[in-house]
């Protein structure tokens, strides 16, 4: 079957129309992922926040923790009765997905020890 001189190159033009929206898709994808991990970066992040704060360390500790989580990593420590909870949230470290507003949180709590009250 032979196409006529009219059909020439437009596999090529076709490619090079939908290349581009194939490379945003990819892309957001891969963005997605990256935001995915981050999330699960903050999470861990927050139990052991939580657990440093309801041992009784201070926040200081805690700075590598919220530096490992991302860049922008804010801490907020709530005490709830005997808990002793910890949110992280931080900016999305994917720019696009940053710019357009997205931000990550995380919260856990821990059972605060009593250190004063224990016995030998």
């Amino acid at each position: 079957m032979r196409h006529g001189a009219g059909d020439r190159g437009s596999v090529t033009a076709e490619f090079a129309a939908a290349l581009p929206a194939v490379l945003v898709v990819l892309a957001c994808c891969l963005g997605a992922v990256q935001v995915v991990g981050q999330q699960v970066r903050i999470t861990d992040a927050a139990a052991d926040v939580a657990r440093l704060l309801a041992r009784g360390d201070s926040a200081g500790p805690a700075a590598g923790l919220l530096a490992a989580a991302g860049p922008g990593t804010s801490l907020a420590e709530e005490r709830q009765g005997e808990f002793v909870c910890a949110r992280l949230s931080a900016p999305s470290a994917f720019a696009p997905f940053a710019a357009a507003g997205l931000s990550l949180g995380a919260r856990s709590c821990a059972l605060a020890s009593d250190l004063e009250g224990a016995g030998p």
